[in-house]
């Protein structure tokens, strides 16, 4: 093994990246905006230039380098093929093929809520475990699943798809991947903030929050006792654990880890999941450890640099 490695993270606004000893240990972090124009021609180049800048700085040469792991925000194949990242605006794209000619080192790439669970997996709070199941709750959800090191990526790269297991199909409002009802739609911070309106509209309660208000408002209202926001949280979380009980009764991890800018409400989170999680869960899977994620949002370079690593 050799003594470097580089972990990408590719997101709409900025790319985050990282150069880590080969042992985890992490050297340095920093970002580069991300640059969609022309479909997200320039993303990948403007990658290189920061590791190759980054590597005259630090006077490292290509031979001290395992190679550069990313992440990004779409479906990505075993083979490194990227099938649509529309925040990026790539349509399908050879990532690791294009890489490895500009850089001339060895790439590895899969989704970036994956690479996030390979993270949490090697140096974050799944280190110890066999399996786990991430759940990243933000604007959206997503998810991975890492058995015995290796991410599930699934036939077409889609594997773990949580945000998108339907739970409601009455649901007249559609979500953004084109069905109605996905989980998505509740337990994400836009989701939360959806169905506390829906709760202020439908039972008429007086509340404290009112006009426009965010998650964190909702989830801060709900410990300080605001009955609307108590109501809301209990309802989506009790769908997101029952959700989550029907995933374990086929992967069966050794724990649940929940990560995601929504995650940092804290213990109230796992509280309210728990309910949920045993009333879908098989009774062999209904201990399943359930812990808050630790890595933050360095998750998605740890988990880069591991998967060049494999």
């Amino acid at each position: 093994m050799k003594k470097y490695g580089f972990g990408v993270d590719v997101g709409g606004t900025t790319c985050k990246l990282g150069l880590f000893q080969t042992d985890g240990t992490l050297v340095e972090k920093w970002e580069i905006p991300t640059d969609k124009s022309d479909a997200g021609k320039n993303v990948l180049g403007d990658i290189a230039k920061a590791i190759d800048d980054k590597m005259s700085e630090r006077s490292i040469s290509k031979d001290d380098v395992e190679g550069i792991g990313i992440g990004v925000p779409g479906a990505v194949t075993s083979d490194g093929v990227v099938n649509r990242c529309v925040n990026v605006g790539w349509g399908v794209v050879p990532l690791v093929k294009n890489m490895e000619e500009i850089t001339g080192m060895r790439v590895r790439a899969a989704n970036d809520a994956n690479i996030a669970a390979l993270g949490e997996y090697w140096m974050g709070a799944g280190k110890g475990y066999g399996s786990i199941l991430m759940v990243t709750l933000g604007t959206g959800i997503g998810g991975g699943i890492v058995i015995d090191g290796k991410i599930l990526v699934g036939s077409t790269g889609s594997g773990a798809e949580i945000g998108h297991i339907v739970v409601d199909e009455d649901e007249p409002e559609q979500c953004n991947c084109g069905h109605h009802g996905c989980i998505e739609q509740y337990a994400s911070a836009t989701g939360i903030v959806m169905m506390a309106h829906r709760f202020l509209e439908s039972t008429g309660k007086t509340s404290t929050l009112s006009g426009d208000f965010s998650c964190k408002d909702v989830l801060d209202a709900a410990k300080a006792g605001d009955e609307i926001a108590q109501m809301t949280i209990h309802k989506v979380f009790h769908m997101l654990g029952l959700t989550l009980g029907t995933i374990c009764n086929v992967a069966n991890p050794e724990a649940i880890l929940i990560g995601g800018g929504v995650s940092k409400a804290g213990q109230i989170i796992l509280d309210e999941l728990t309910d949920g999680f045993k009333a879908g869960a098989f009774h062999a899977c209904a201990n399943t450890k359930i812990e808050l994620a630790t890595l933050g949002n360095d998750a998605g370079i740890y988990g880069g640099v591991k998967l060049v690593m494999e």
